[in-house]
């Protein structure tokens, strides 16, 4: 039998192996997976940095550089501003944890670490799915950082508990339905330098033009047009309503659900068919 009838006899049989594993592998695979990533972490911890660090470095930049001016144009002073600004950090900080997804999983490919999954028999989604688990708690935990500043610096939780746990929920749900479009990205692009050109040049409308550092009225018409639609304001606003207990509550709750569940229906079975071409 010729090299090209062996392979194209073995193929298939590979791709029905993948789908003859269950429901309990898979995720006994996506577990194992999970662990071999949060092992990853402890031995390098610097891959931490991101999630530890920015939201403590944004939260004192923006409140004491902007909050004292900001901070007027919603007819207080700086205190107002922590109120206003730290329900719309909850919604950067999944974009920002999110990009660098895209790049971690183009520079896995470079090093060759897709190469050993590539021989493993395990299902290709539960790869990426294991890199969603982990980034998750990666936004918990720059979440909870976020809170703890806001609470140090002067933050007002003027709802309850229950209002606090849904607010981080909401954001990790929409965070983690980003981490789909970057490891897109990721599996997309060439290098890691270009997923990180591409994100930056995409959060940065997304973060800038929306209500998470000023309110909307402030900016120019068509900016303000801009921001009404933009996901990441009605992030920001659910935020807002179910932490200060001002504003509708329903409303931008089920937009921001709606998005989070659009763009996940939408980028993730592309991203696992990108990932199945590439392995």
């Amino acid at each position: 039998m010729s090299a090209a009838t062996t392979a194209a006899t073995t193929a298939p049989v590979r791709e029905r192996g993948e789908g003859r594993i269950g429901l309990r592998a898979n995720l006994r695979h996506i577990g194992a997976l999970v662990r071999r990533n949060v092992m990853q972490i402890k031995q390098n911890p610097e891959a931490m940095f991101d999630a530890v660090l920015m939201p403590i470095v944004f939260t004192l930049l923006f409140v004491y550089v902007f909050g004292g001016a900001l901070g007027g144009s919603l007819g207080g002073n700086r205190d107002v501003y922590v109120n206003y600004v730290i329900p719309g950090m909850m919604a950067m900080g999944g974009l920002n944890i999110a990009m660098s997804v895209g790049s971690g999983v183009n520079d896995d490919f470079t090093k060759g670490v897709m190469d050993r999954f590539r021989t493993m028999p395990i299902a290709r989604s539960s790869v990426l799915i294991a890199k969603v688990v982990v980034e998750t708690g990666r936004m918990l935990v720059s979440t909870l950082i976020l809170l703890t500043v806001a609470f140090c610096i002067g933050f007002d939780l003027r709802t309850g508990p229950l209002e606090l746990l849904a607010s981080i929920a909401l954001a990790l749900a929409f965070g983690t339905s980003l981490t789909w479009v970057f490891m897109l990205l990721g599996l997309t692009l060439k290098t890691p330098q270009a997923v990180q050109g591409m994100g930056f040049l995409a959060i940065m409308p997304l973060q800038f033009g929306s209500s998470i550092f000023a309110p909307p009225g402030t900016m120019p018409s068509w900016l303000e047009a801009f921001t009404e639609y933009n996901p990441l304001s009605q992030l920001a606003d659910a935020a807002r309503a179910l932490l200060n207990g001002q504003g509708a509550v329903a409303h931008p709750v089920m937009v921001t659900l709606g998005w989070a569940v659009g763009i996940t229906v939408v980028t993730a079975p592309l991203a696992v068919r990108q990932f199945r071409r590439k392995t």
